[in-house]
């Protein structure tokens, strides 16, 4: 009985310490006793530790547990298997016609359709947290927010759960926040340590900030390249909201960010003005008088920029919404000394649940006007869209199968309407084959998204830019594309399913696999893996298959039945099984002569040798690029590859390996020593691919002797006025655009390609020289590169001088050097093979 009474004096004393915690928080606001606040819940106040994922999913759990006002819905889940959480928030009557309030948001976003009655409709509100790990008060934020408008018994409180739907996704990037709170929790001292060197203020490489595969998900919702942005643009389009959150932080000397972001030079081109010069202000009103009544000091209208589409607050304006982006002084801890004094996690936190609830209040003044909005954005999109009457846009690239079918599942995810080609055409000098090309028509409600996918912009309003200046994501997948004034067009496409090719019987001499197919290199592996022997023809030829006469380029597999471990039989069932798991054609030959061209014997064939790579990193190296290069290996080839900490260099065998990976960034820490056992690896027949400033190191060291290219006459002036320093520094560089290069298709470096011209996306200012040796240079840019995205006129004289791949032959070995950005975000698939050609095919590029 005495520790039962003694228990419940010590919970009575926690939970009056946790609300009086809220206090900070909420300061005068009565709430339902019958909910608990996170600091109950959670046993300590919030800011006092960085809360785990899964113990902010219980909280959620909790509350919808205990309330009809709160359901809680698993969307999906992380590389890491955490769960992709919804919360939503609405009275109980609402939440009983929840089904009914979505579809005629959707109906509202349909201009097909009728438009029903707004002023009965609650406002769709989205709050999103957390999509940077590192940036962790949000989701802290979450919680409270959560709290206040399920509990307060404020008349907002009250107005919003009548007439609104709320939707909160606590955590963006749960994988990385993981990460983070781990870091910050485990090396938090007692007393917390405010000094910025501090351990827990400097966390270890990768850092928490992206997620499993080091990717920054703030740059994923257009691409679409991970689990956690693609379940949620998918939710995103269950409900289209009228006001989504994206709140983050930045440096622990700034104040407080929000909306509007820099006039004209920082804003989407497909976006009507109506968002920037009315909604942003509108809502800006609101943000200013929270944080005046807290004392928090604010900015907006600089640096900061919505012209990316995928950002999360700046996909939402091109689907009839608002997307909001709030960014607050980080404590990167639990406390950190800034120029205005200690910075508290808990400080920071209040930012961010001060503009949560100014958002909603913002939504809820303005439901009906943003209700008006969104009908008006998608209307005027099928109008603006029709204007030059029947356009479209046609694309496919008639060699590629699984690239085709990769971009139209891609166009579908974000709703695009896509159709197929119901005639052969030409246009423009390109052709477009019935059954293996598709129509988009400018004119339907995903207009804007239409013109994201297919537009090149070249022109903008400034030249320095937050992130990436140009985004046309039918370059990024490689597709010829054409505008056509009229293109009939066929059956809606409404899925998309990998085909079932017919696998030859019958005995075979050989079977023969073409290599122009995204997903060849996979097949490759994975024979390779089963212990199927395969090899290379590297000149073009035609054979008697099973379907007749068949021209096969230079690239195709070969498996000669003659030279196998395994049995015929083993072989062709485990044939059978890969090309139907991967998409791929399989022909059998049952002759080595051929109709025409090398026969299968000849020296013009090799053995594909099984890579073995490995990949340096580590502090010093570019985490993203190291990520789309481990995401490429693992998602879209299935190949395991060693990931190397650049401080273990010293301890590997580097003759163990076939490729070293090199992505961009500073190997300075490399002994000489180490250096020479490179050098020696390198002489003896390895492989290194280097991207970018890894390349220039492997110059500064001997190791290759490629060349920069110089203007003669680039000078600069020699006195500028201090204010202009950041643009004119910022306009050299190239932050994101895309160009045209040519491939040399002789070159084994780009089989399985069959045009000349090919898109490319470059982020660097290293413009070097194409090789000295004129048979070297497989990448090089057109006369006229520039596609779309900013670059300056001394930038692009330099591009026309310079190699986008150049391959440096060192003794037996060879340096295949990259300067482009074959594995952009995830999504540059139509260069992705140019990397992969690099690992199975580096020992014939020299």
């Amino acid at each position: 009985m005495q520790k039962t009474l003694l228990y419940l004096i010590f919970s009575l004393f926690l939970c009056n310490l946790c609300l009086a915690q809220e206090e900070y928080y909420f300061p005068g606001e009565k709430f339902d006793p019958t909910i608990p606040s996170p600091s109950q819940f959670l046993g300590y106040p919030i800011g006092d530790w960085h809360t785990r994922y899964d113990l902010i999913v219980k909280y959620f759990e909790k509350l919808d547990q205990i309330s009809p006002m709160a359901q809680i819905k698993t969307i999906g889940y992380t590389h890491e298997h955490r769960p992709k959480v919804i919360l939503t928030i609405t009275s109980a009557v609402n939440m009983g016609n929840l089904e009914q309030i979505r579809l005629k948001q959707i109906q509202l976003a349909d201009p097909s359709q009728a438009k029903p009655d707004v002023n009965s409709m609650p406002s769709i509100i989205h709050q999103g947290y957390g999509v940077h790990g590192n940036e962790p008060s949000s989701a802290e934020a979450a919680m409270l927010t959560a709290y206040w408008l399920m509990a307060s018994q404020s008349d907002l409180a009250k107005n919003l759960r009548e007439n609104a739907v709320v939707h909160i996704d606590p955590t963006l990037n749960p994988d990385g926040r993981d990460r983070h709170s781990l870091w910050a929790n485990s090396n938090k001292g007692f007393p917390p340590v405010a000094d910025p060197l501090d351990r827990e203020h400097n966390e270890a490489w990768p850092g928490g900030r992206t997620n499993h595969y080091w990717f920054d998900l703030n740059r994923d919702w257009l691409p679409l390249a991970h689990p956690e942005s693609r379940v949620k643009v998918e939710w995103y389009h269950q409900w289209y909201p009228n006001v989504t959150t994206d709140f983050h932080e930045m440096g622990t000397n700034s104040t407080y960010f929000f909306e509007p972001t820099k006039p004209f030079g920082s804003e989407n081109p497909v976006v009507p003005r109506k968002n920037y010069d009315d909604i942003n202000p509108r809502f800006a009103k609101y943000f200013a008088k929270y944080m005046d009544e807290i004392g928090s000091l604010y900015w907006s209208k600089e640096v900061f920029d919505n012209s990316y589409p995928g950002y999360g607050s700046t996909y939402p304006d091109i689907h009839g919404g608002l997307g909001l982006v709030f960014e607050t002084a980080s404590s990167r801890g639990h406390v950190q000394s800034s120029q205005r004094g200690d910075i508290t996690f808990a400080f920071t936190i209040r930012n961010h649940v001060v503009n949560s609830l100014a958002t909603m209040e913002a939504a809820l003044d303005n439901r009906v006007y943003m209700h008006d909005y969104l009908r008006e954005f998608f209307a005027s999109a099928v109008a603006e869209g029709g204007k030059d009457g029947a356009k479209s846009y046609v694309f496919g690239d008639e060699y590629d199968e699984s690239r085709n079918r990769l971009f139209v599942k891609f166009l579908l995810d974000h709703k695009i309407k896509v159709y197929e080609n119901s005639a052969d055409l030409s246009i423009a000098g390109q052709s477009y084959k019935k059954g293996k090309s598709w129509v988009v028509p400018t004119n339907q409600p995903q207009y804007r998204m239409v013109r994201t996918m297919f537009e090149y912009v070249k022109e903008f309003a400034d030249s320095v830019f937050y992130d990436a200046s140009a985004w046309t994501m039918a370059a990024a997948y490689g597709m010829p594309f054409s505008v056509a004034a009229f293109a009939k067009s066929g059956t809606q496409v409404t899925e998309v399913s990998t085909p079932n090719f017919t696998f030859p019987e019958g005995k075979a001499y050989a079977y023969l696999i073409d290599w122009s197919d995204y997903y060849a290199p996979k097949m490759l592996f994975e024979m390779q893996k089963a212990g199927i022997h395969v090899e290379a023809v590297h000149r073009a030829f035609s054979s008697q298959t099973q379907d007749g006469s068949v021209s096969f380029s230079a690239g195709t597999l070969m498996i000669p039945m003659g030279f196998q471990k395994l049995k015929a039989e083993e072989i062709a069932t485990k044939l059978k099984e890969l090309a139907g798991k991967n998409g791929q054609k399989v022909y059998a030959v049952t002759t080595g002569l051929n109709l025409s061209g090398v026969d299968l014997g000849s020296n013009s064939v090799s053995a594909i040798q099984v890579p073995k790579v490995v990949m340096l990193v580590g502090p010093g190296i570019n985490g993203t690029e190291a990520g789309e290069i481990w995401n490429l290996m693992d998602q879209h080839l299935g190949m395991p590859m060693t990931k190397l900490n650049l401080e273990q260099f010293g301890r590997i065998n580097l003759h163990e390996y076939t490729t070293l990976i090199m992505p961009s960034g500073n190997y300075n820490s490399l002994s000489e020593g180490q250096v020479n056992h490179l050098k020696d690896w390198l002489s003896r027949g390895g492989t290194i691919i280097s991207l970018k400033n890894a390349s220039l190191w492997l110059n500064q060291k001997g190791i290759t002797k490629e060349e920069a290219v110089k203007l003669e006459d680039e000078k600069e002036p020699a006195v500028l006025p201090f204010a202009v320093r950041n643009d004119f520094e910022g306009a050299k560089e190239v932050g994101g655009s895309i160009y045209m290069a040519e491939l040399d298709l002789t070159h084994p470096l780009a089989y399985g390609y069959h045009r000349k011209s090919i898109p490319v996306y470059r982020n660097t200012s290293i413009f070097i020289k194409p090789s000295a040796d004129k048979y070297l240079t497989p990448v090089k840019y057109s006369a006229s590169p520039h596609l779309g995205g900013y670059i300056s006129k001394a930038n692009l004289e330099k591009l026309k001088q310079s190699a986008g791949v150049v391959i440096s032959p060192a003794g037996q070995g060879r340096v295949v050097h990259f300067f482009d950005s074959p594995n952009f975000r995830g999504t540059w698939f139509g260069t992705n093979k140019l990397f992969l050609n690099a690992i199975f095919h580096g020992d014939n590029m020299d």
